[in-house]
């Protein structure tokens, strides 16, 4: 019986023919003769993974004992990725992950097609990164969801820098609140393009309207990096005070997210 392709995984080109050792018992249960040169190669297996096996075991007993404060940042990532990747050493990946998007955040906060740019993440593998992403962004938001948002600032700007910060284009984002400050409901109302996004007033009021806000905190991103608010920033926050003012509905401030930090027009007296 001819022996098929190679099945993809999914995710990364493994060094070696995973398969052999399956084709090897298939031609010997149908009576064929195998390879000759293939039990030598099965015994050169577990050598070859060995050098990074080690590594692993020892990484995991360091975090173990010691936690997280023990591990660099691409450690960190190395010990995700050994579950993503079984059958690679991971440490030369992770390493790359971080020269390539800066940090931790700047990774999980990477488009999955950028994540795929580097050798070893395939599509799985970067899908599964976004995954983790998501559930820490989730797991920020619930420990706003019905708080009062005004006492719990750093909170907001925590989720919003984790949401937002690595965010390749402008996006537009509203917290809306109830009579108490408490979160009613987080929602991006615009992307746009590296540095700008089309906000309109009236259709940030109406939704305010709609989910019985009686006020909203305004968030946007500079993929910049620099948070610092521009002419075109503040004349548009004004125009939604102007539109909001006489409805009841208060504008409490502006954040304007970046790689390195945070701008509250509120605390600048910009508003």
């Amino acid at each position: 019986m001819a022996k098929g392709p190679v099945p993809q995984t999914g995710d990364d080109e493994l060094p070696f023919d995973m398969d052999e050792d399956i084709a090897v018992d298939e031609r010997a249960f149908f009576g064929q003769p195998a390879k000759a040169a293939a039990p030598a190669k099965k015994a050169a297996l577990p050598g070859r993974e060995e050098h990074y096996h080690g590594h692993r075991e020892r990484l995991r007993n360091r975090f173990r004992e010691n936690g997280d404060t023990a591990l660099a940042d691409y450690e960190i990532l190395e010990l995700l990725l050994f579950r993503l990747i079984p059958r690679r050493d991971t440490k030369p990946i992770a390493k790359a992950l971080i020269d390539r998007f800066g940090s931790l955040a700047g990774v999980f906060g990477a488009p999955a097609v950028l994540l795929q740019e580097i050798k070893g993440v395939g599509e799985t593998v970067a899908l599964d990164l976004k995954l983790i992403s998501a559930i820490g962004h989730r797991a920020l938001k619930s420990e706003l969801k019905g708080k009062q948002v005004l006492s719990s600032w750093s909170s907001v700007v925590q989720y919003c820098h984790a949401a937002m910060a690595h965010e390749t284009r402008e996006q537009f984002r509203i917290l809306f609140l109830d009579k108490r400050n408490a979160l009613i409901a987080d929602e991006v109302q615009g992307h746009g393009t590296v540095d700008h996004t089309p906000v309109y007033p009236r259709e940030v009021v109406r939704r305010a309207l709609e989910l019985s806000a009686t006020a909203l905190i305004l968030v946007h991103n500079h993929p910049s990096g620099d948070p610092t608010p521009s002419r075109a920033d503040i004349d548009m926050t004004k125009m939604i005070i102007d539109a909001a003012k006489p409805l009841g509905i208060a504008i409490h401030d502006h954040i304007i997210i970046g790689k390195d930090g945070q701008a509250s027009l509120k605390g600048l007296r910009l508003i």
